[in-house]
């Protein structure tokens, strides 16, 4: 079970299970295409997005932050945040693209950063 770190009344963050870290936003209504969503709706999704992608940069330091949004597996919108490093097991390659090496990469405490991301989305 993948673990739901934030959720509202539109939008909900899941931790995706991964040595790096990797979230997925999605919208509550399972809209099929990001042209779907209520124009409201798809300003917070970016908003949103924004922060986690400011708050990841800022805790983990990564070389660079991967957005996705494929949605052929899973027809509804969500976004994939990721923070990559160039000693994780796939850069440069993308996470579903092959596996590099073995790595071990020494991060922050996640909790804490579930901490100041949520603290930063409720304001």
């Amino acid at each position: 079970m993948q673990n739901i770190i934030y959720e509202d009344k539109d939008i909900y963050i899941q931790q995706e299970e991964s040595q790096i870290p990797w979230l997925k936003i999605f919208t509550k209504e399972p809209y099929k295409e990001l042209g779907d969503l209520p124009k409201e709706l798809r300003v917070r999704l970016w908003d949103i997005y924004d922060i986690v992608e400011d708050e990841m940069k800022s805790y983990y330091k990564p070389t660079k932050i991967n957005m996705a949004s494929f949605a052929n597996m899973l027809p509804r919108v969500h976004i994939h945040v990721m923070a990559r490093f160039e000693d994780d097991s796939h850069f440069p390659n993308p996470m579903w693209g092959e596996k590099l090496r073995e790595a071990t990469i020494e991060l922050p405490n996640e909790k804490e950063f579930f901490r100041r991301l949520e603290k930063k989305l409720k304001l």
